[in-house]
């Protein structure tokens, strides 16, 4: 097999791994907001990316945000929120929601608290 073929089918085997991946979702309930939030297990590198933008501009929080905005996700899989939605998130919405919500969406534990109000 030549070297391109190769190149092709391992990129052909990445991208359907991928794929397959994408498709699974888990959930969790936030009972403030009377729904229950699906998300993807992996996102796109794109999405990624804008995360850790904001977090190497020390926006912790606003990359929290960021990350339910690209993830939330109806049942349906279609996405609970619009770019738009990013400012009454950070200023309308109780915090400590918004703060559970991205730990559950990431799968981990975020910094504590008094580490992202300094940010």
């Amino acid at each position: 097999m030549s070297e391109q073929n190769t190149n092709v089918n391992v990129l052909g085997n990445a991208t359907k791994h991928y794929q397959n991946t994408i498709k699974e979702m888990a959930s969790f309930e936030v009972p403030e907001w009377d729904t229950t939030i699906y998300h993807r297990t992996i996102t796109t590198l794109a999405q990624e990316s804008q995360v850790i933008e904001l977090a190497r501009q020390n926006k912790t929080v606003e990359a929290m945000v960021v990350t339910i905005i690209n993830k939330a996700r109806h049942a349906d899989g279609k996405l609970m929120f619009k770019k738009h939605d990013k400012a009454a998130l950070l200023n309308e919405v109780d915090p400590r929601v918004v703060l559970r919500v991205a730990e559950q969406i990431n799968g981990g534990a975020l910094p504590p608290m008094e580490e992202l109000e300094k940010n």
